[in-house]
């Protein structure tokens, strides 16, 4: 035996006698000065060979050759596996000329032999015994060789009935599991992961013989992280470069990746091991090679259950339709759908009555992000009303703390697309709660002409209730930021004490604000009613009369106060008219 991957075949004949008269050929290389008695045909190529050899240690050649004529001596041999090259070593197997079997060709040989029938009953230790005692000794040791060895099995077909690809497919996993537990006894290995070392080597295996492959490792509890990592390295190397609609090989890949997938652990979603931006990759490839619909919902799920991770650009997923949008927004819709399932799941699962800050943290950041999707979408101007609604109403409404992101999403899509009835832009702006919007987003409203009539109605009477509460000191409970349900839904209560108490301060400095400058306003109404007073005439009584019905009307949303001045201002008008009657 040579090295721990050759195995040496001692040789039972003499030297080779070589002569420069002699022609390089395999059958001169043995024996040059006794001429051959048979001729082989291995797929067109002819061996000149001699029949004892042969008929000693194969139990096919030996029936063949009995079956000869007397006139022939040329027997052909049809698909031997591994062709010329192989059969080349078998013969010297039978002379005796020794040559190492390698992880490369001991399948070959493995087949050759049982195709020869080279079985211990014609010859102790026949090339049968050689090659399964090399795959048991060295090969399924190994690691490394039992990679090889399975990537040959790929061109050997009759490999499978010799079993050869499942004992290797066994040895790859118990490897892997083996090294796995050295590495979490190891105190040098301890913090790595040793199995990344295989990742590699396993992308050069086709993909039935991979999958075969992942399939043992987790049967055998190898760690799912691994696991995932392997998955994601082969994806890579596999689908690099264009991804072609009709190839067969790319969706046979993608729908094994899905199929290969480790199940997540029940309630811990967002901690998946699953890499989210794989996911979406692959959900993106399999969009355009269309793999099955079982396949692409699966990957729809798992996505979904980890939704609050996502970014934007993960979203974007183009329409492979011509006719239809730029982005599939049918599929998100489905994603958000299998969020929106898990997060009812885990209300049922914590109760009503516990503490369920992490499910509702969760659907606000998705709030967040839809937001900001319908945003990006809503310019597309083949997007359908029915679509872009959908993402709307799919969503719970205390899902958002502000509504100025889906405020921005709707005046965008009004004006992408101005030829909407009346009737459907009502039904738009129904979606947008006038109350949670910021200051900045109301004035926006109240000068957007795209907008029905109705809805700038609305946002000014919410921001005229909003500064009367404000000046009448009545926004210290914050209940205009939230309406009532969405507190308790939305946040738990150390977040909305929290927010609230952040609201007040706000409101508290807008009142002070609004205060000052009230306080300016009476000022300059005293100074240029001292000054008029000082004047005489109709004239300076007539203008400071419609000067203080102005400052009245500036007064609107404070009832006390424009009562104040309206008082204020007869009683100048009545001193006034007695003084011109006398």
């Amino acid at each position: 035996m040579g090295s721990d991957s050759t195995l040496s075949l001692p040789s039972s004949s003499p030297p080779c006698n070589n002569r420069s008269s002699v022609p390089p050929t395999f059958t001169t290389r043995i024996f040059s000065d006794v001429a051959g008695d048979i001729i082989v045909v291995v797929d067109g190529e002819s061996f000149l060979l001699h029949k004892f050899p042969l008929v000693a240690r194969s139990g096919k050649m030996r029936k063949m050759v009995r079956d000869l004529k007397d006139s022939s001596s040329m027997i052909e041999l049809r698909d031997f596996p591994g062709g010329p090259s192989t059969f080349e070593l078998t013969m010297k197997f039978c002379y005796g000329i020794n040559f190492d079997i390698t992880a490369f060709n001991v399948v070959s040989l493995r087949c050759a032999a049982g195709y020869l029938e080279m079985t211990e009953d014609y010859k102790e230790q026949n090339l049968i015994f050689r090659a399964e005692n090399y795959l048991d000794q060295i090969v399924f040791r190994s690691f490394h060789e039992s990679v090889l060895v399975l990537c040959s099995c790929e061109t050997q077909e009759i490999a499978e009935t010799y079993e050869i690809p499942d004992r290797c497919v066994e040895a790859i996993a118990m490897n892997a599991c083996r090294k796995q537990l050295v590495s979490g006894l190891s105190e040098e290995l301890k913090g790595r992961d040793c199995l990344e070392m295989w990742t590699e080597e396993l992308s050069a295996l086709g993909i039935d013989y991979y999958a075969q492959v992942v399939s043992a490792m987790a049967r055998l509890s190898v760690r799912s992280e691994s696991i995932v990592a392997s998955l994601v390295h082969y994806a890579k190397t596999s689908l690099k470069g264009i991804i072609d609609r009709n190839c067969q090989e790319q969706r046979k890949i993608v729908e094994a990746m899905v199929n290969l997938l480790p199940n997540d652990e029940k309630g811990s979603y967002s901690l998946s091991i699953i890499p989210l931006g794989f996911l979406f990759g692959m959900l993106k490839v399999g969009t355009i090679i269309d793999i099955e619909i079982s396949c692409r919902l699966e990957l729809e799920r798992r996505i979904g259950h980890q939704l609050e991770t996502a970014s934007l650009d993960d979203l974007l997923i183009p329409s492979v339709q011509n006719e239809d949008s730029m982005y599939d927004v049918d599929t998100v819709h489905r994603i958000l759908t299998f969020f929106l399932e898990r997060i009812e799941e885990e209300d049922e699962e914590c109760g009503y009555d516990s503490d369920s800050t992490g499910q509702h943290s969760s659907l606000l950041k998705v709030g967040r992000i839809m937001d900001a999707y319908l945003v990006e979408i809503a310019p597309d101007p083949y997007l359908s009303l029915h679509k872009f609604t959908a993402i709307i109403e799919t969503l719970p409404e205390h899902s958002r703390i502000v509504d100025d992101g889906i405020y921005r999403a709707i005046d965008m899509y009004l004006k992408a697309h101005p030829l909407l009835t009346e009737e459907e832009r009502k039904k738009l702006c129904n979606f947008i709660d006038c109350k949670k919007l910021s200051q900045e987003a109301s004035n926006h409203v109240a000068q957007n002409d795209r907008l029905p009539v109705q809805m700038v109605v609305r946002v000014l009477y919410t921001e005229q209730l909003r500064l009367k509460k404000a000046l009448s000191g009545d926004s210290e409970e914050g209940s205009w930021v939230l309406p009532s349900g969405v507190q308790s839904r939305a946040v738990s209560p150390r977040d909305t004490y929290a927010a609230l108490r952040r609201e007040n301060r706000e409101l508290k400095l807008e009142i002070s604000r609004m205060r000052v400058r009230v306080s300016e306003l009476e000022k300059e109404h005293n100074l240029m009613k001292h000054e008029m007073m000082e004047k005489s005439g109709n004239n300076g009584g007539t203008f400071l009369t419609s000067l203080s019905k102005g400052i009245g009307r500036i007064a609107t949303f404070g009832g006390e106060n424009r009562q104040k001045v309206n008082r204020k201002s007869r009683s100048v008008s009545e001193r006034k008219s007695s003084r011109s009657g006398r």
